[in-house]
């Protein structure tokens, strides 16, 4: 008997006000979906995203499910880094609307049962804050300077950078400025983009400044941060050599001079104290880069930030044991300081997990299957938008249409950011898909009409339903979002364990797979076939069980 468990009837979604299972704050089994300002919805043409548009599609989340949105940047900027490259942290881009847009996208939300968190960039500045203007009119050694990190060149005349440090984008990590006189001075840190100088995390004036910028946004009614480059904000001091090249490909795996300093904690702890003096339960979310399980958990000791992301988990091969092996690790490293993991698996600055995972028709039900494994697991999931809609990495974009600076400076980060950031497709037979009344700001692909949420929406077979129905069913089932689970016997390449009253199964092996019926099926990303009291799972699927 062949048994097809799309979600042709979809479970009655619990209201957005209210929590999912769990113990303790509303973090701790939240589902945050990530929206990406700039490619979300359109609402006045000029073929990018902005805050109306993302006011105008919050209903559309609330029937998805999640329970909070974080927004990427859309403070005021010279957008050399897609926004994170910050001149005003208290104003809004004109691209993108202006403060009363902020506050009724807030309001909104609320109205509907969803926070909201919003990105913000300690790290770095724009090189048009006028802390930076400042500091290239003033003089080396002044004040004005000590807000970042300024240092004299090495070599005869000072035209060696101060170290060798490397931008994560490529090429050196420091900038060389001119005097008033057009003469040589002094070079400037960057760890980004030449655009993003680095602050300095020493200078008193940097942290109460920030202090205040992060009043600013919480008495607005933001319900928390997503911090970031939370890894970065403190430098060894001394500003070592490293002696390597080819340090992008460090981060994550080992502690470097200028990230994961145990300094950075500090300025969490201090955090942490400001927002748990807002009412409402007020979050901190790091990016953080580490290189294990049990460093990343440090950023979310009890006195720290509420979640940091798992970017174990999202840089995983597809395959049982691999992902058994980040579990378990990342389960132990969270569980020893009592905070929830977070489990994501695409975001904007990785290619999307439908391509990564092969892409075509396998890329996608691998995608599929490693949602309801996500969505299963103990703690927070993120969702980045459109991956409810099973979109693929756009990967043939056109050089002269790319903006990622990681492109330009091809010793870096991959400079495929821009493939993942695709604004995504709502409705239509034709580009901009109901994106916006003008185009897009990159191309959209020829034959993403049958990926919208329109050509999705009421089809039992889509991504789009399949989501609908797992985050339903999240809130539905009392032993999903945080708490216990328990690994189960199962064939090789197969992953099964427990959580309250639920079963859930993956077979990442290269066949279809037979093992015993554990329960109830509720939810299935491919159709069963049962003989007696056996199963046979297809290759790649994966299955919930009700028990």
């Amino acid at each position: 008997m062949t048994q097809d468990l799309a979600p042709s009837v979809r479970p009655a979604a619990a209201s957005p006000s209210e929590p999912v299972s769990g113990t303790g704050g509303w973090w701790r089994s939240a589902v945050i979906y990530q929206v990406y300002v700039r490619s979300f919805a359109d609402s006045d043409g000029d073929g990018i995203g902005d805050l109306r548009g993302i006011r105008e599609r919050l209903p559309y989340l609330a029937e998805l499910g999640v329970d909070a949105v974080w927004l990427t940047p859309f403070f005021a900027s010279p957008q050399a880094d897609g926004g994170y490259d910050v001149a005003d942290y208290r104003a809004v881009d004109p691209l993108f609307g202006d403060l009363s847009d902020a506050d009724d996208l807030v309001r909104e939300a609320h109205r509907l049962g969803l926070r909201v968190i919003v990105d913000i960039v300690p790290n770095h500045t724009s090189d048009q804050h006028a802390w930076f203007r400042a500091a290239l009119a003033g003089r080396e050694g002044g004040p004005e300077r000590e807000r970042y990190h300024f240092r004299p060149g090495r070599g005869a005349a000072g035209e060696l950078p101060p170290n060798d440090w490397e931008s994560v984008f490529g090429g050196p990590a420091w900038t060389r400025t001119a005097r008033a006189d057009g003469t040589p001075g002094e070079w400037y840190l960057h760890l980004f983009a030449p655009e993003q100088p680095d602050l300095n995390w020493e200078n008193q004036e940097v942290r109460e400044e920030f202090e205040s910028v992060l009043r600013f946004w919480l008495d607005l009614g933001v319900d928390g941060f997503r911090i970031d480059v939370a890894h970065g904000m403190v430098k060894a001091a001394g500003l070592p050599d490293i002696g390597l090249s080819e340090q992008a490909k460090l981060i994550g795996a080992q502690v470097l001079p200028f990230f994961d300093q145990d300094g950075v904690h500090e300025i969490h702890r201090a955090w942490r104290r400001l927002l748990d003096s807002y009412p409402g339960e007020r979050v901190g979310v790091a990016e953080a880069w580490a290189p294990t399980s049990e460093r990343l958990a440090l950023y979310v000791r009890p006195d720290e930030l509420h979640q940091a992301f798992n970017f174990q988990f999202l840089t995983c091969d597809w395959g049982a044991a691999a992902m058994r092996t980040v579990i378990d690790e990342s389960l132990a490293a969270t569980r020893s300081v009592g905070a929830p993991t977070t489990w994501v698996l695409s975001n904007h600055d990785v290619v999307r997990h439908t391509t990564r995972y092969g892409g075509g028709e396998r890329g996608l039900a691998r995608a599929r299957a490693a949602a309801l494994l996500m969505l299963a697991l103990p703690g927070s999931a993120y969702v980045y938008q459109g991956e409810e809609l099973g979109l693929p990495e756009v990967v043939d974009l056109p050089d002269e249409v790319r903006q990622d600076p990681a492109f330009f400076r091809g010793d870096g980060q991959d400079g495929t950011r821009d493939g993942c950031r695709v604004p995504i497709p709502w409705s239509g037979e034709e580009a901009p898909y109901g994106f916006g009344p003008g185009g897009s700001w990159l191309p959209q692909p020829e034959g993403w009409a049958e990926l919208s949420v329109a050509a999705q929406s009421g089809d039992p077979r889509s991504t789009l339903e399949l989501y609908r129905s797992a985050l339903a069913l999240r809130h539905e089932l009392p032993g999903l979002g945080d708490g216990e689970m328990t690994w189960l016997e199962a064939p090789e390449g197969v992953l099964a364990f427990s959580r309250p009253g639920l079963v859930c199964t993956l077979n990442t092996r290269g066949e279809e797979v037979g093992m015993p019926v554990p329960g109830r099926p509720v939810l299935a990303t491919s159709a069963l076939e049962f003989t007696g009291g056996t199963v046979r799972i297809p290759v790649d699927s994966c299955v919930w069980w009700a028990v």
